[in-house]
Protein backbone atom coordinates (compact mmCIF):
# COMPACT_ATOMS: atom_id res chain seq x y z
CA UNK A 1 0.00 0.00 0.00
CA UNK A 2 1.41 3.24 -0.62
CA UNK A 3 0.22 6.56 1.12
CA UNK A 4 0.36 10.05 0.10
CA UNK A 5 -0.40 12.69 2.99
CA UNK A 6 -1.88 16.11 2.38
CA UNK A 7 -3.55 19.55 3.54
CA UNK A 8 -0.50 20.70 5.50
CA UNK A 9 0.28 24.43 5.83
CA UNK A 10 0.59 27.45 7.83
CA UNK A 11 -2.37 28.49 9.83
CA UNK A 12 -3.49 30.66 12.93
CA UNK A 13 -3.88 29.48 16.44
CA UNK A 14 -7.79 28.70 16.12
CA UNK A 15 -7.79 28.04 12.55
CA UNK A 16 -8.77 24.54 10.84
CA UNK A 17 -7.23 22.50 8.22
CA UNK A 18 -8.35 19.15 6.47
CA UNK A 19 -5.47 16.50 6.64
CA UNK A 20 -5.93 13.94 3.57
CA UNK A 21 -4.24 10.25 3.05
CA UNK A 22 -4.89 8.94 -0.26
CA UNK A 23 -3.50 5.35 -0.67
CA UNK A 24 -3.37 2.86 -3.39
CA UNK A 25 -6.17 1.06 -1.80
CA UNK A 26 -7.02 1.18 2.33
CA UNK A 27 -10.01 -1.59 1.83
CA UNK A 28 -9.94 -3.79 4.54
CA UNK A 29 -7.17 -1.45 6.11
CA UNK A 30 -7.13 0.84 9.20
CA UNK A 31 -5.52 4.17 8.98
CA UNK A 32 -3.97 6.02 11.80
CA UNK A 33 -2.76 9.68 11.84
CA UNK A 34 0.79 10.19 13.77
CA UNK A 35 2.56 13.74 14.25
CA UNK A 36 6.09 14.21 15.34
CA UNK A 37 7.26 17.80 16.14
CA UNK A 38 10.48 18.93 16.52
CA UNK A 39 12.67 17.20 19.08
CA UNK A 40 9.65 15.22 20.23
CA UNK A 41 8.99 11.75 19.65
CA UNK A 42 6.12 10.64 17.03
CA UNK A 43 2.90 10.36 18.82
CA UNK A 44 -0.38 9.03 18.46
CA UNK A 45 -3.58 11.61 16.97
CA UNK A 46 -6.16 9.38 16.02
CA UNK A 47 -6.66 6.15 13.99
CA UNK A 48 -9.82 4.68 12.24
CA UNK A 49 -10.57 0.58 12.04
CA UNK A 50 -11.14 -0.46 8.57
CA UNK A 51 -15.26 -0.77 9.51
CA UNK A 52 -15.33 2.58 10.35
CA UNK A 53 -16.60 1.52 13.92
CA UNK A 54 -13.58 2.10 15.89
CA UNK A 55 -12.24 5.89 15.85
CA UNK A 56 -10.45 7.14 18.87
CA UNK A 57 -8.49 10.19 19.56
CA UNK A 58 -5.76 11.60 21.99
CA UNK A 59 -6.59 13.26 24.62
CA UNK A 60 -4.70 16.30 23.05
CA UNK A 61 -7.08 16.46 20.20
CA UNK A 62 -10.46 15.34 21.74
CA UNK A 63 -13.12 17.88 20.75
CA UNK A 64 -11.37 19.47 17.97
CA UNK A 65 -10.00 16.81 15.22
CA UNK A 66 -12.27 14.12 13.74
CA UNK A 67 -11.40 11.19 11.44
CA UNK A 68 -13.33 10.17 8.79
CA UNK A 69 -12.91 7.95 5.50
CA UNK A 70 -14.06 6.88 2.40
CA UNK A 71 -13.58 4.02 0.99
CA UNK A 72 -14.53 4.26 -2.66
CA UNK A 73 -12.03 7.16 -3.16
CA UNK A 74 -9.39 5.32 -0.77
CA UNK A 75 -8.78 8.42 1.39
CA UNK A 76 -8.81 9.27 5.03
CA UNK A 77 -9.51 12.63 6.35
CA UNK A 78 -8.68 14.26 9.43
CA UNK A 79 -10.38 17.51 9.92
CA UNK A 80 -8.52 19.52 12.38
CA UNK A 81 -10.81 22.66 14.19
CA UNK A 82 -9.12 25.21 16.95
CA UNK A 83 -5.60 24.55 15.94
CA UNK A 84 -3.20 25.38 18.50
CA UNK A 85 0.66 26.23 18.57
CA UNK A 86 0.94 22.90 20.12
CA UNK A 87 -0.20 20.73 17.24
CA UNK A 88 2.60 22.26 15.39
CA UNK A 89 4.35 19.09 14.14
CA UNK A 90 4.69 16.73 10.61
CA UNK A 91 1.64 14.24 10.81
CA UNK A 92 2.13 11.10 8.79
CA UNK A 93 -0.61 8.64 8.30
CA UNK A 94 0.36 4.97 8.11
CA UNK A 95 -2.20 1.73 7.48
CA UNK A 96 -2.58 -1.57 8.87
CA UNK A 97 -4.52 -4.51 8.08
CA UNK A 98 -3.77 -6.46 11.40
CA UNK A 99 -4.91 -3.59 13.65
CA UNK A 100 -7.73 -4.23 16.09
CA UNK A 101 -9.62 -1.66 18.47
CA UNK A 102 -7.35 -2.33 21.25
CA UNK A 103 -4.09 -1.59 18.96
CA UNK A 104 -4.93 0.95 17.12
CA UNK A 105 -3.17 3.68 18.85
CA UNK A 106 0.33 1.68 18.58
CA UNK A 107 2.65 2.96 16.12
CA UNK A 108 4.38 -0.35 15.76
CA UNK A 109 0.60 -2.24 14.50
CA UNK A 110 1.21 -0.46 11.21
CA UNK A 111 3.11 -1.22 8.12
CA UNK A 112 3.16 1.26 5.89
CA UNK A 113 3.87 5.15 6.19
CA UNK A 114 3.62 7.86 4.03
CA UNK A 115 5.80 10.97 3.65
CA UNK A 116 4.38 13.25 5.75
CA UNK A 117 2.77 16.88 5.76
CA UNK A 118 3.81 19.56 7.95
CA UNK A 119 1.30 21.42 10.15
CA UNK A 120 2.41 24.82 11.68
CA UNK A 121 0.00 26.55 13.74
CA UNK A 122 0.90 30.26 14.45
CA UNK A 123 0.00 31.84 17.89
Amino acid sequence: VQLQASGGGLVQAGGSLRLSCVASSIRNYAVGWFRQAAGKDREFVSAIHWTGGSKPYADSVKGRFTISRDNAKNTVYLQMNSLKPEDTAVYYCAASRRAISSTLYNSETYDYWGQGTQVTVSS
